[in-house]
């Protein structure tokens, strides 16, 4: 059985002719709109702290030594309510 010979279907493949003329036409003219995107203010704010954050050292080296030299010197004397905070919030 042959579908060419049938008239809908002439019918139906110049209609979508017609679509597609009419679509490539369209888009020759510009007339197609392009996907964009915003971000926003908060989201843009967001990204730099975060990149800055990425950048600092993952140990304070300054601090560490720092420390280091007060124990060593025998002056190293942290407060007990410190210890019990710092205990707590890291719940040992």
């Amino acid at each position: 059985m042959k579908i060419s010979n049938n008239p809908n279907i002439h019918r139906i493949l110049k209609t979508y002719q017609k679509t597609n003329e009419k679509f490539a036409h369209s888009i020759q003219k510009g007339g197609q709109k392009k996907d964009q995107i915003e971000i926003s203010e908060k989201a843009k704010d967001f990204q730099i702290a975060f990149q800055a954050y990425q950048r600092l050292p993952e140990i304070r080296e300054e601090k560490v030594e720092e420390l280091i030299q007060q124990i060593r010197a025998g002056k190293y004397n942290p407060s007990t309510e410190k210890i019990v905070e710092s205990m707590i919030d890291k719940k040992i």
